[in-house]
C-alpha cells in the first residue's frame, strides 16, 4: 500500500458490550475487551496492535461508553484521547458505526474505513493484514461494501452466516493469492438452528460472518441514506455539529430516540453492492469459555500455570483453569471442565455448555445480585 493511499485508511474499533458468556471474568465494570483472557494482554490492546501496521495511530478511532473511556485509559495509556468516541448509550452497531463514520468523514471525506470488533482472537497477524489490505483495495476500486467471511469448520449456531454467490477476480497484486477468495454476497443469515447450520456447512457456499467490514466512506454514507433515510438526516446533523458547542447536545438528542439496530439488518442485508472476502488467518470470536479453551489448546497453553495463580493437577485432561485470586487450586481425576475463579465468584462448567453462562447471569440479575455482575 502506497503512503498516499495509506493516509486515507481509517479504523473503527467497537469496544462496547458486556460479554455475559465470559462471566465471571467479564463484568459490567470491566467487560471482556478490557480483560486478559489468555495472559497475552487485553483484547482491545491486541486489536490496536494488530492493525497498527496498516493504519496510522492518528487514524484509529475507538468507540465505547463513558465507562469504557476510563477503562481504555488504563488498558491503552498512550492512546490518543481525541480518538475515543463516546456513545451516550448503547444502540447496537448501526448507530455506533454511523457516529464513528461522522467523525472520520469530518477528518477525511475520502477515507476508506475498516470496522473491527474489539474482542476477537487472530492467530496469524500477517495473514490478517493481507486480507485487510485486499479488502481496502476492493473497497477503494469497487466503491462497495466488503465483509470478511470465515470458512466454517463445524455447524456452529453461535455465528451469523454469509452466503456467497459467484467467485470474482481479485485485484492486483492479490490476484495470485490462492488463500484469498472474493465473492458477491447473495444473502446474510441470522444465527441458525442446528439443522440449518448443518445445511449451511454441507452447501459449502456459506461463511461465518466475522463482523469485520471495509468500505469507502461515500459507499457507506450512500447506503445509510438509502436504507435508513430518517436516521441519515440525524447522521448529517451530527456531522455538522462535530467540533462545535452543539456537538454534545445533538448527539444526546439523536441517541434519545433512535432504536437499537444492527449494521447487518439495517444496512448490509439491503445494500446493492456487497462483497465477501475470505481467507484463513486463525480467527475466533472469543464469545464463551469454550472458545477460550479451544484457543488455549491450539496455542499449547492448556493447563499452563498462570503467573498470578497456582494450580496442582493429578490425572486431569482437557481442563481450562483461569484463576485471578492467587489461591491454590487442586484438581484430581477430572476432565473436560472449565474453571474460572475471581475474588467474589467461581464458575465450574462442563466443556461444551459454557454458552449457558448467559443464563446464569440472567438468574443472578433476577435474584437481585447485581453486585456480582
Amino acid at each position: 500500500m502506497s503512503n498516499g493511499s495509506a493516509d486515507h485508511v481509517f479504523a473503527i474499533i467497537m469496544a462496547g458490550g458486556f460479554g455475559k458468556k465470559l462471566w465471571p471474568l467479564s463484568r459490567k465494570k470491566k467487560p471482556k475487551q478490557f480483560v486478559d483472557l489468555l495472559d497475552e494482554g487485553t483484547m482491545i490492546a491486541k486489536t490496536v496492535q494488530r492493525i497498527s501496521g496498516l493504519v496510522s495511530e492518528e487514524n484509529i478511532f475507538i468507540i465505547t461508553s463513558e465507562h469504557g473511556r476510563t477503562l481504555l485509559a488504563q488498558a491503552l495509556g498512550s492512546f490518543r484521547p481525541d480518538n475515543v468516541i463516546v456513545e451516550p448509550t448503547s444502540r447496537n452497531t448501526a448507530p455506533c458505526i454511523a457516529l464513528a463514520t461522522a467523525h472520520i468523514k469530518k477528518k477525511d471525506p475520502d477515507a476508506v474505513t475498516i470496522v473491527l470488533p474489539s474482542d476477537h482472537f487472530v492467530l496469524d497477524d500477517d495473514a490478517f493484514s493481507e486480507i485487510l489490505e485486499a479488502g481496502i483495495k476492493i473497497a477503494s476500486e469497487k466503491k462497495g461494501l466488503v465483509t470478511i467471511g470465515i470458512k466454517p469448520d463445524r455447524p456452529d449456531t453461535a455465528y451469523g452466516y454469509i452466503q456467497a454467490d459467484g467467485e470474482l477476480s481479485l485485484p492486483a497484486p492479490f490476484s495470485d493469492r490462492r488463500n484469498l477468495k472474493l465473492f458477491k454476497v447473495k444473502a446474510f443469515a441470522e444465527k441458525p438452528d442446528s439443522s440449518t447450520a448443518e445445511e449451511f456447512l454441507e452447501s459449502k457456499d456459506f461463511y461465518w460472518n466475522s463482523g469485520i467490514l471495509i468500505w469507502h466512506i461515500d459507499a457507506i454514507s450512500r447506503e445509510y441514506e438509502r436504507s435508513m433515510p430518517d436516521f441519515y438526516k440525524d447522521f448529517l446533523n451530527i456531522y455538522e455539529s462535530l467540533g462545535t458547542e452543539k456537538e454534545h447536545k445533538v448527539i444526546e438528542d439523536v441517541y434519545s430516540w433512535i432504536h437499537p439496530l444492527s449494521i447487518d439488518y439495517g444496512i448490509m442485508e439491503k445494500a446493492d453492492s456487497v462483497f465477501v472476502l475470505t481467507g484463513e488467518f486463525g480467527w475466533t470470536d472469543l464469545g464463551c469459555w469454550d472458545e477460550v479453551l479451544k484457543v488455549s489448546a491450539e496455542r499449547k497453553a492448556l493447563n499452563s500455570k498462570q503467573p498470578d495463580s497456582r494450580h496442582v493437577q493429578i490425572d486431569c485432561e482437557r481442563l481450562f483453569v483461569k484463576n485471578t485470586t492467587g489461591k491454590v487450586i487442586c484438581t484430581i481425576g477430572i476432565k473436560d471442565l472449565i474453571i474460572v475463579e475471581t475474588d467474589d465468584a467461581l464458575l465450574i462448567c462442563n466443556k461444551g455448555v459454557s454458552h449457558r453462562v448467559r443464563e446464569a447471569v440472567d438468574i443472578l440479575r433476577r435474584e437481585g445480585l447485581e453486585d456480582f455482575l
